[in-house]
């Protein structure tokens, strides 16, 4: 009896639900008035230091319009210091320029025949714009692009004659044409802002010369090349000898013009690759194309090869080896080397802007490579794809 009576008085005793929760409400909060202080002061030096800290290393006072909506290559560099307009050109290309998607099949350098005014002058249309770009079948890119390939198309003309390229500026900025190596009025050597102004969008310039050496030349943007001719504004000019003896003392079968680049492609944007933190690249290509779509040279044993490589690349020096055996250097930069002066090699570092003519001889059968001698640069994104990937091509030698 007693035990029940105990119990009834402590179930008296507990307060019932409403009461705990009228109780909860009615609690003071255990935090001390100095303990909210500090929490407010620390709560202010971290919204003030989200704003200070960056602030010292990126200039917070750009506008979205100074910068254009610049998209950045992930992990890239940048001081305080960086300029808008520098940002402007290692920014990705806007995906919303682009005005034209190649077929994955399409080739570059393809060769533009020329038009032939009264006066006998061989005239060229050039027209560039932002285009999509196969480099492989699962592989774009966004470039910059002479008549909608990369390279550009070839233009070749014969030493002695007078020639006429119409440039047609269809981006959304200024740009120019330079045409490396060839000698011809200041006037046309396409240098922007030193020896003309700019092309401004939807003008077009006439560049005027006459062709007066033969050699392995090419063209390629001279305004902020280091974006516009690193993302794909370049291709060949070969000048063939008004005398054929000249190339007939060279004994070669066929020919092949290898012209180099390297790209940056992050999360489906493109960027100009550059010998920067960040911007470096992770795919090369040969006229266009990284290997396994590489052009293939067909040939038999005993033939010989003219190889004309190309510069064309903005920031790396590519050593060029051509398995199977030697080759001999016959001309630099369209300049004939001396016969008693030509060395034999199998491996030649062709540097920014630089063309070297090799004559090789098929002398086994087989499959041969021509490839950069650098690991990095004969993979895609860092992996090999049937034996290799980037900056390398097949010399497919028959009996």
């Amino acid at each position: 009896m007693q035990e029940h009576t105990t119990h009834t008085k402590r179930e008296h005793e507990m307060p019932h639900r409403g009461e705990r929760a009228g109780m909860h409400h009615e609690m003071e909060p255990n935090a001390t008035r100095p303990q909210l202080a500090v929490v407010t002061v620390l709560t202010v030096l971290a919204l003030l230091a989200s704003v200070l800290v960056p602030a010292m290393f990126v200039n917070l006072t750009y506008s979205a319009e100074e910068v254009g909506g610049a998209v950045m290559p992930p992990g890239m560099v940048m001081g305080r210091d960086t300029p808008a307009a520098a940002m402007r050109e290692m920014a990705a290309v806007d995906p919303g320029e682009v005005s034209y998607e190649a077929p994955a099949e399409a080739r570059g350098d393809r060769q533009l025949e020329p038009g032939i005014a009264g006066d006998g002058t061989k005239v060229f249309e050039l027209k560039v714009s932002v285009i999509e770009w196969n480099i492989l079948p699962d592989q774009q890119v966004e470039a910059y692009a002479f008549n909608r390939q990369v390279p550009g198309p070839r233009l070749r003309v014969t030493e002695g004659d007078r020639v006429r390229i119409n440039v047609t500026n269809e981006l959304f900025e200024a740009t120019s044409v330079h045409w490396h190596g060839m000698i011809l009025p200041n006037g046309m050597d396409g240098a922007a802002d030193v020896t003309q102004d700019p092309i401004e969008p939807g003008e077009t310039f006439a560049y005027e010369f006459t062709a007066k050496v033969a050699g392995t030349y090419f063209y390629h943007s001279h305004k902020e090349p280091d974006r516009q001719q690193g993302l794909g504004m370049y291709g060949a000019l070969i000048v063939d000898p008004k005398d054929p003896a000249r190339d007939a003392a060279y004994d070669y079968d066929k020919e092949v013009v290898v012209q180099l680049q390297e790209w940056l492609e992050r999360d489906g944007y493109t960027y100009p690759a550059m010998t920067m933190e960040g911007a470096l690249p992770n795919f090369f290509t040969i006229n266009g194309k990284s290997y396994p779509e590489t052009e293939t040279v067909r040939m038999k044993v005993g033939e010989r090869l003219r190889i004309r490589f190309i510069g064309s690349n903005n920031n790396f020096v590519h050593p060029m080896h051509v398995h199977g055996g030697p080759f001999e250097i016959v001309e630099t930069d369209g300049n004939v080397v001396p016969e008693g002066a030509r060395l034999l090699k199998d491996t030649v570092n062709v540097g920014p802007g630089e063309r070297y003519d090799v004559v090789w001889e098929a002398r086994e059968p087989g499959e041969w490579l021509i490839h950069c001698h650098i690991p990095h640069h004969t993979t895609n994104e860092n992996t090999e794809q049937e034996g290799g990937g980037g900056l390398t091509m097949l010399i497919d030698v028959t009996e």
